[in-house]
């Protein structure tokens, strides 16, 4: 009998104990950080490294400057606002927005645009760490100034 009461008393325990551990809260997963590498000077318009806590990883695949109406603007400033607005969507469908973002790809035709590009994804990214590469790209599509592919981690 008292073996039963023991064993008993002895589950409880490790009942409660257990009920105790899952009712706290889950702690908190750890937030992107951006760093630069300290012997260089701070680069201008991106950062060196971030990290990011585990997540779920969404890449965005290079979105292009078409307008809503299908159409293809002939202006930088305009292809950079409908890219960005593309962006917003497809990060939405995955369950992500711009603050999510950990990484951003350009692709664009001349590089005399990349201060127009900064001005428009500054209104949508993270502008004093942005983790970004601007590349040249000679070959977008028919009348394609600028391509931005993004990789964003939903905690």
């Amino acid at each position: 009998m008292r073996t039963r009461i023991a064993f008993a008393t002895a589950a409880a325990v490790v009942l409660a104990a257990a009920l105790a551990l899952s009712a706290r809260p889950a702690p908190q997963a750890a937030s992107k950080r951006f760093m630069n590498l300290e012997d260089v000077p701070k680069p201008n318009g991106y950062t060196h490294v971030v990290t990011s806590p585990a997540g779920r990883m969404v890449f965005i695949s290079g979105q292009g400057g078409r307008g809503a109406d299908g159409k293809m603007p002939a202006d930088f400033t305009t292809q950079a606002e409908n890219t960005f607005r593309n962006l917003a969507r497809c990060l939405e469908r995955g369950g992500a927005t711009f603050k999510d973002v950990v990484k951003v790809n350009y692709f664009v035709t001349d590089l005399a645009n990349t201060e127009e590009l900064r001005r428009v994804r500054a209104r949508h990214l993270n502008m004093a760490e942005p983790p970004a590469a601007t590349l040249v790209q000679a070959g977008l599509a028919a009348g394609l100034l600028l391509e931005v592919e993004a990789v964003a981690i939903v905690p």
